[in-house]
């Protein structure tokens, strides 16, 4: 599947994604009034800057109320593993945004 994009809102292939990249769920501050605000990941490595680290059940919980899907790649196209992600609006996900996860052109 390298270099292939993916969509999905299953929870669960979203954090095994995160996790096996290392990344933690993280929201920027001051973005937020009582939960937190504009969701990221946060990778090993990279500058926090104005994030901060939230728990997967914080995360699901606003990727639900804001009816996010995650847009990703497992492989770039010479097939080392991508840290690509997008969060979008699942309205944006286009015909058959009924699937759980699938692969987008």
């Amino acid at each position: 599947m390298a270099g292939k994009t993916r969509v999905t809102v299953d929870h669960g292939e979203i954090q095994r994604w995160a996790e096996e990249r290392g990344a933690r769920p993280a929201a920027v501050v001051g973005t937020g009034t009582g939960g937190p605000g504009v969701l990221r990941l946060l990778f090993p490595g990279t500058q926090s800057g104005r994030l901060e680290e939230i728990d997967w059940t914080a995360f699901f919980t606003k990727f639900e109320q804001k009816e996010l899907a995650f847009l990703y790649q497992e492989r770039t196209r010479d097939g080392a593993q991508s840290r690509f992600f997008r969060l979008i609006k699942r309205t944006h996900v286009g015909e058959g945004s009924s699937q759980r996860s699938r692969e987008v052109a």
